[in-house]
């Protein structure tokens, strides 16, 4: 009895293991996606209405009211001031 309740709790951890890759997996791949062009990350951040834009940034508003700079950075498209760092980032 005691070897199928832990085969079962081994099943049950790999299928919650899969599950959390594919969310991590999925998430990667959405931010990917936001990040390659500016139209995506418009969107991405919630914007609503086009203020200016030029190539190498923009500014929105979002449905709050406030604006927001959106800016090229390494080909990618980021928020002001939230540009990546890198892996050694604190």
């Amino acid at each position: 009895m005691n070897i199928k309740k832990n085969k079962r709790l081994l099943i049950i951890a790999m299928l919650m293991s899969i599950v959390i890759i594919i969310l991590c997996v999925n998430q990667i791949l959405m931010l990917q996606k936001a990040h390659s062009t500016f139209d995506n990350y418009y969107t991405f951040r919630g914007c609503i209405k086009l203020i200016s834009r030029t190539n190498d940034y923009g500014i929105c508003q979002i449905s709050s009211g406030q604006t927001i700079k959106i800016v090229k950075f390494d080909n990618r498209w980021f928020l002001d001031g939230d540009l990546p760092c890198g892996l050694l980032c604190f």
